[in-house]
């Protein structure tokens, strides 16, 4: 699950204590969840793209799940008033390149596109592997909307009123270094395969501001 929004400016500590402390553990302990992760637009704007991993999407539409999105707690009622601009997907991987890194890569680009029937296929083959086998970029995953998921309403979505975006497709790459002090991870993989086929391109730079990931029990 993807979540992009901007947050009020006088509540962004508010809201980074609120995602530290409550929200992202209260959600990674949910069965079936990996980990949670914020990011921060590169500008430092108050622009943020919340992530979860799950081990599949119907974790998100689990009865552990729906209940904790339908009984948000006194402090999640607050926080979600002061989003704005909010868009929340869910996504299934379709495609991933990574290398060994001893810990979460540092930045992120994010890129919400659609495509023409058929050009799935090249996206998640040749441009991906391409991109990946940049030496700077330490992970690169393809995703697909699952749009059924995404638009069932619950308390919580009823406050932050985000609803999925208008693309299908969604691609994350992890880098060790400033997207914009190497080389484009996107144009080198648009180089790659000749006929660039996205439409409705959305493009994000961001840094990691935190992630919880859960733990087994000793």
């Amino acid at each position: 699950m993807a979540f992009w929004a901007d947050i009020d400016d006088e509540y962004v500590q508010r809201y980074q204590q609120w995602h530290n402390c409550e929200h992202v553990p209260e959600r990674v302990s949910i069965p079936g969840f990996i980990e949670g992760r914020r990011y921060r637009a590169l500008d430092n704007s108050h622009h943020f793209l919340m992530y979860y991993d799950t081990t599949d999407t119907k974790v998100l539409s689990s009865d552990a799940y729906m209940a904790a999105l339908n009984k948000p707690t006194k402090w999640t009622g607050e926080a979600l008033t002061h989003f704005r601009k909010p868009t929340r997907d869910i996504f299934s991987r379709i495609a991933m390149s990574s290398k060994h890194f001893p810990f979460a890569a540092p930045y992120l680009t994010s890129m919400r596109f659609d495509l023409p029937d058929g050009g799935e296929e090249k996206y998640a083959n040749q441009w991906l592997s391409s991109v990946g086998s940049l030496e700077h970029v330490i992970r690169v995953r393809m995703y697909k909307a699952d749009a059924a998921i995404a638009k069932m309403g619950t308390s919580e979505s009823k406050v932050h009123g985000g609803g999925p975006g208008k693309q299908t497709y969604l691609v994350f790459i992890e880098q060790s270094l400033p997207p914009d002090e190497t080389e484009d991870a996107v144009s080198f993989g648009d180089a790659k395969i000749g006929n660039v086929l996205r439409q409705s391109e959305e493009v994000g730079k961001y840094w990691l501001e935190m992630a919880h990931v859960k733990r087994e029990r000793n």
